[in-house]
């Protein structure tokens, strides 16, 4: 009998309209472009500037494009999973929000919270339901709106994020095609490192927690930079190594974009040429659980069916994983 994989069949994706430039961010904290450019990366940021939307309202627009994308009906969607470290409220979970309100009416659903690897580990998540035979159609949703939990005070962090929803479609194969394979990894020692220091059970939102602003994204630069750059380049060269793939072998590397230096690393680690890494961070920053799937969809009409691509991500917590994956499909021009 052959084996089910489970593919992607869509991506969809929505970022908000106002750009939040390096020169606005010179006007608020003492940084500027200059510095931002050669230590990250990142030019501007897409930030979700309306009153009353969140994160699941960036999702569902999504999830909408890609139902379209893809010709599926709603009704027929057996399970959507959202990676995010920004939900809409702590609960109920944003993936049952994003469900209402997108008409999924059939299908349960949860969220994941991996930060920035959480597409990944969603994505291995899902695909055990696809691969045991039990669901045909499932989303993975990875949203996340970043300016909810990032200081504006800080110049150390305030470059780094920027809002933005993504959806992609996992559908059963048969053909040689699809999510081959993964490797995720944690440790909880990175949280000391790379956290938000309240609005949890440890540290509940109080007076004083606010007052101390701590109720946004905490980082050691240093430390986190060290374990990134070291883990999200391992990862990817052990994946290659299981699956005896060389660089030639290689279409797309598909990182998770925080930092163009951890990238750059990672792809040399590889072996790969820098014409064969995906890379859109200067356009939209890090924005957390969507960047991997906002990269397959902004180069969506260079994949082609076949394509070996290997994602790799690095996140708080600490988190790090990579997938090796066919990609099923040519996009139509």
């Amino acid at each position: 009998m052959a084996k089910i994989r489970a593919a992607i069949t869509g991506v969809g994706a929505f970022l908000p309209e106002y750009r939040l430039t390096n020169d606005e961010l010179s006007t608020m904290v003492d940084t500027s472009d200059e510095w931002i450019m050669q230590r990250i990366g990142i030019k501007e940021r897409r930030i979700l500037k309306e009153e009353g939307k969140a994160t699941s309202d960036m999702a569902v627009e999504a999830v909408k494009q890609l139902f379209k994308k893809t010709k599926t009906s709603p009704d027929e969607v057996d399970l959507l999973i959202c990676a995010t470290i920004t939900p809409d409220m702590p609960f109920p979970a944003t993936a049952n929000i994003i469900a209402h309100k997108a008409g999924i009416h059939n299908a349960w659903s949860f969220d994941l919270n991996a930060a920035c690897s959480g597409f990944l580990f969603a994505l291995a998540t899902a695909a055990q339901f696809i691969e045991s035979g039990r669901y045909r159609k499932v989303v993975v949703v990875g949203a996340d709106m970043m300016s909810s939990i990032t200081n504006y005070k800080d110049r150390t962090t305030c470059p780094l994020f920027g809002d933005a929803g993504t959806a992609v479609m996992l559908e059963p194969t048969i053909e040689e095609v699809g999510i081959i394979d993964y490797i995720h990894h944690v440790n909880g020692l990175g949280r000391h490192h790379l956290h938000m220091k309240a609005g949890g059970s440890l540290r509940p939102a109080s007076c004083e927690t606010t007052k101390n602003d701590e109720h946004f994204v905490y980082q050691e630069g240093q430390a986190v930079f060290k374990h990134a750059v070291t883990g999200m380049a391992d990862v990817a060269v052990e994946i290659m190594k299981k699956h005896n793939l060389d660089s030639d072998d290689i279409a797309w590397l598909v990182p998770h974009q925080a930092n163009l230096r951890i990238i750059d690393a990672t792809a040399r680690r590889m072996g790969l040429n820098p014409d064969k890494v995906l890379i859109n961070i200067e356009k939209y920053g890090n924005t957390t659980a969507a960047t991997i799937p906002l990269c397959l969809y902004d180069f969506e009409k260079q994949l082609k069916k076949g394509d070996n691509i290997i994602l790799a991500a690095f996140g708080a917590g600490f988190t790090w994983g990579s997938v090796y994956l066919k990609w099923a499909y040519d996009t139509p021009e």
